[in-house]
């Protein structure tokens, strides 16, 4: 799907939210990357078969 010089990462593969984002979309909190992935604000997402990505936030919390 890339057309730029250095070529995204693969939809499927474990860094692919490394790949550029093409559309930002705030009011849904969403972002289109150029693999198509459809990235979430919570860090889940879609791939462009429609598979689920589930959230993959770190569950570290900060020290109060």
């Amino acid at each position: 799907m890339c057309n730029h010089a250095s070529p995204c990462p693969a939809a499927d593969g474990a860094d692919r939210d490394a790949a550029v984002t093409v559309a930002f979309h705030p009011v849904q909190r969403s972002s289109l990357l150029c693999n198509g992935v459809l990235l979430f604000e919570d860090t889940g997402g879609l791939l462009p078969d429609w598979q689920i990505i589930a959230p993959h936030r770190s569950l570290t919390s900060a020290a109060a």
